[in-house]
């Protein structure tokens, strides 16, 4: 595995996810990693405006719609990928897992339509780890009532998330050696030491 690996960060909200890689980033900027820091939908100046139009509360885009806004963001945010490639690590808040939980297990897009797309923007860039954040509803729901503001995704039902998690699960079930599952609903600073002890081997 190379020393300057992509790590995503995957997870439904409330779990976590967010928090963990901004903790890794500054512990990679103690240690003087050069790594670059990407979230989806999200990234560069032009995905994040089409992560506005995703999130949106008044949006109300049809699932193909989305995939492909989704999609789109991701088109923007591949040319910065390629060119910190193996020269930089690259942590990234969601990426392709997120796409096939959400739009495939969540919202029963064809799974094929979805990997044909992804194969045909990556072009051989491969991700190297993945720490999958796991929460239950209960504390998935609390965590979301404090938030100030909540966005489109932020508030489906329960099963839609439940789907959402169970797609996570089974993707992980595929290659479980590229990937660490966290239990969100344990202590944070043990979840901390676990993922940071984790980074400290992969790079």
């Amino acid at each position: 595995m190379s020393k300057k690996p992509i790590i995503i960060f995957e997870g439904i909200e409330g779990s976590g996810k967010s928090h963990h890689i901004n903790n890794v980033a500054n512990y990679l900027r103690k240690k003087n990693k050069k790594f670059i820091q990407i979230r989806e939908p999200g990234g560069n100046k032009n995905s994040e405006k089409i992560r506005k139009l995703i999130l949106d509360n008044k949006s109300t885009f049809n699932q193909h719609t989305d995939l492909l806004l989704y999609m789109s963001a991701r088109s923007e945010n591949v040319e910065l990928i390629r060119k910190n490639y193996r020269k930089k690590i690259i942590l990234i808040d969601r990426f392709i897992d997120s796409t096939i939980a959400y739009q495939h297990y969540g919202m029963g897009v064809n799974i094929k339509f979805i990997k044909t797309i992804n194969d045909f923007l990556l072009k051989g860039i491969k991700i190297d780890f993945t720490f999958l954040n796991l929460v239950n509803q209960k504390n998935m729901r609390a965590r979301l009532l404090k938030r100030k503001n909540l966005n489109r995704y932020d508030q489906f039902n329960a099963s839609f998330y439940k789907r959402v998690q169970n797609g996570f699960i089974k993707i992980v079930k595929k290659k479980p050696n590229n990937y660490m599952k966290i239990d969100s609903n344990l202590s944070i600073i043990d979840n901390q030491n676990q993922i940071l002890n984790k980074i400290n081997k992969l790079i």
